[in-house]
């Protein structure tokens, strides 16, 4: 192509662009999406949280500055790991926040924000081995050799941040579209895997389960989304027929902001 020429193409603004692709590339107003997953590589026959520190995922009940460290003290400003790292979540009044922290290594760094959700951590910006070095922790309370006494957020070198939770921000309804579950044991086995909701002030339920066998993906997909309204929690909850089951999972979410919101 010449210089100075720019292709031009009539989906430039949108025009012939499925509503999907147009609201991924934000270009209707008030209207967001979000893809949650998360694993966790020892599921047991008790239900659990699909996130890698296992058990019931317990949320924050007050925003709170969180404590940031890695297991690896080649994860900092000056290392050969992870440098930098962005933590996404909401506010006291449910408010989408992020926050980039520079990494000290095992020591803790303090957010200047207060968090009362985290949903995801991501490496920024690494040193020579372009990558995070240790496991990165997102928390409250004493750290010890950089894992915080209470963790709301995980990011692993190689799997990233793996917590399949997610909240509504104020202001928005959500709408679940999809959601899907993978399933692997050494033996015949199987797990199911549970889209749970916890509407603001009462208590999680199950929307949705799915049977997974061994070696298998289910998929459920909506025809008319789950509606779920603003400050309501959502996760994947899994079990397992056996011990020491890996399960990988996933859902998707539009969002979009409430009438007299925009």
């Amino acid at each position: 192509m010449a210089s100075g020429i720019v292709n031009q193409s009539i989906s430039r603004v949108g025009v012939t662009e499925p509503f999907e692709l147009q609201v991924a590339r934000d270009q209707i107003t008030g209207h967001s999406t979000v893809l949650v997953s998360g694993t966790f590589p020892t599921l047991g026959t008790s239900q659990a949280t699909v996130w890698n520190q296992g058990g019931i995922y317990v949320y924050p009940a007050t925003a709170q500055v969180m404590v940031v460290a890695s297991s690896s003290a080649n994860d900092a400003a000056a290392g050969t790991g992870a440098r930098t790292v962005v933590i996404q979540g909401l506010d006291a009044i449910y408010n989408e926040i992020n926050e980039t922290v520079t990494l000290n290594g095992q020591t803790a760094v303090n957010t200047t924000n207060s968090f009362l959700r985290v949903f995801h951590l991501a490496v920024v910006t690494a040193g020579s081995g372009e990558a995070a070095a240790g496991t990165i922790y997102a928390g409250t309370g004493t750290v010890t050799a950089g894992v915080p006494a209470v963790i709301y957020g995980v990011y692993t070198a190689g799997n990233g941040s793996t917590a399949c939770i997610w909240t509504v921000p104020a202001g928005y309804t959500a709408y679940i579209t999809n959601y899907s579950a993978g399933y692997g044991n050494a033996i015949t086995a199987y797990g199911t895997a549970f889209l749970a909701i916890r509407p603001f002030g009462s208590v999680f339920d199950t929307a949705s389960q799915v049977r997974v066998s061994n070696g298998s993906q289910g998929w459920i997909t909506f025809n008319y989304p789950i509606p779920v309204e603003e400050k309501s929690d959502i996760e994947i909850r899994a079990n397992s027929t056996t011990a020491s089951a890996n399960v990988v999972a996933e859902f998707q979410i539009i969002y979009i902001k409430n009438d007299g919101a925009l």
